[in-house]
């Protein structure tokens, strides 16, 4: 492995909410089998009454009492189950550090829509909106100021909106407050929450499927729509605790390269902007193949020493015929590849940060590599799509997302040389 020589971000906890599951043993059921029962079929989202498929992050939300009744949406209530995980964590982070000495960095591109949706059905029916209902549920920064309200944060705080990379900027932003020395340790994630809006959008723009999505096929017609909250607490300090299932077999004895040093981190993040359409990505994949070298470099990291790429995958036509090319000139053509959005629906702008806490599981549980999930019939490409029970073999993993307008960002995850 190359030298490692940009400063890690210590994962000190990891939470998340989504149509993979919300506990840890629904998460790895999931992955293993290849399928979840929360992507379902629905014909209640699209107002001509079609019929498409999306992620449903079933399963109970945590209750917000009268105090905090102005930002009861569901988003924010989504956010608090994926922060509820890591609670402690937070606590300690606070108790440690000082209310005043971390921020809290969200992305999101639907905030409190579907509330405003609701409280605009009820105004249609009553000619009065809901007593509950507060206008600025609707505000894109909403989250963030819900978390560091909520947790009594006192830091930064703020949302990044860049459609489905804005959880992953969240990364970099991250980074620059850390290494500028303005905090201790940052929150950082994404929610997003199914709404009519963007539905709709999608299906105005024929980009949404009408069948579960089907990454890297010739047969791929689009997306499916999800609904995700992630969000992983980074310094950094390394955690003096490391997880007591990292690299242990089933007799629950250390396997040989068993390292009771090992924290996993965020080793290095690339962003690039190539700007070459509003909707629709550079063709030859120009931005995303920067955004990866980008992430390389700032890692220290050759391409040979990562292990597996979790692509962003949309099974739109052009996003996945461009980042395969991309994929291909940075890494070749025998490195395992996956989409992992058949198990969560696209969660636009929490994407990056349900895939994040997808790769933080297969490094901190040596999960298999997410298989590639669709009907076999592949395209063209040259990318090695992950088959199913592959084990990673370099502990290094690339998260790529991509956005309109070609926002593009490449997160790097795994362990550093220390």
């Amino acid at each position: 492995m190359s030298t490692q020589t940009a400063t890690p971000l210590y994962i000190h906890a990891c939470g998340s909410h989504s149509a993979l599951g919300w506990t840890n043993d629904m998460i790895h059921q999931h992955l293993q089998l290849g399928s979840t029962p929360h992507m379902q079929r629905t014909t209640e989202w699209l107002n001509d009454g079609s019929e498409t498929v999306v992620g449903y992050a079933n399963g109970p939300l945590p209750h917000l009492d009268d105090t905090f009744a102005h930002q009861d949406t569901h988003n924010n209530r989504l956010a608090l189950s994926a922060l509820l995980q890591m609670d402690a964590e937070i606590k300690n982070a606070i108790a440690h550090y000082g209310a005043e000495r971390i921020a809290v960095i969200v992305g999101t591109s639907t905030s409190g829509i579907s509330d405003g949706e609701h409280a605009l059905q009820h105004w249609q029916r009553t000619t009065q909106l809901p007593k509950q209902f507060d206008y600025h549920q609707q505000e894109v920064a909403n989250t963030s100021r819900f978390i560091a309200e909520y947790y009594g944060i006192t830091g930064p705080n703020y949302t990044i909106s860049t459609a489905c990379s804005s959880s992953g900027r969240v990364y970099l932003s991250a980074q620059r407050l850390l290494k500028a020395g303005l905090v201790d340790a940052v929150i950082v994630g994404g929610a997003d929450t199914l709404c009519k809006l963007t539905l709709n959008g999608f299906y105005g723009l024929e980009a949404l499927s009408h069948h579960h999505c089907n990454p890297f096929s010739e047969k791929r017609d689009g997306i499916n729509i999800g609904e995700a909250a992630a969000f992983m607490l980074l310094s950094l300090d390394k955690p003096h605790v490391v997880h007591p299932t990292y690299k242990q077999d089933a007799s629950n004895q250390p396997n040989a390269d068993y390292n009771p040093n090992a924290c996993l981190a965020l080793l290095g993040a690339g962003e690039s902007s190539d700007a070459y359409h509003i909707s629709a990505p550079q063709p030859e994949g120009i931005g995303a193949e920067r955004a990866m070298r980008n992430a390389l470099t700032n890692a220290g990291l050759q391409a040979d020493d990562v292990g597996y790429v979790n692509a962003h995958g949309t099974a739109t036509k052009l996003n996945d015929a461009m980042e395969a090319q991309a994929i291909e000139r940075v890494f070749g053509s025998n490195i395992p590849v996956s989409s992992t959005k058949p198990f969560t629906g696209h969660t636009l702008g929490a994407a990056s940060a349900i895939e994040a806490a997808i790769c933080w599981h297969v490094l901190q549980y040596q999960l298999p590599i997410p298989a590639q999930i669709n009907d076999g019939h592949c395209d063209e490409f040259t990318i090695a799509l992950a088959q199913p029970n592959t084990k990673l073999q370099r502990p290094v993993i690339l998260s790529n997302s991509f956005a309109f307008g070609g926002n593009n960002v490449s997160l790097i995850f795994g362990y550093p040389n220390d």
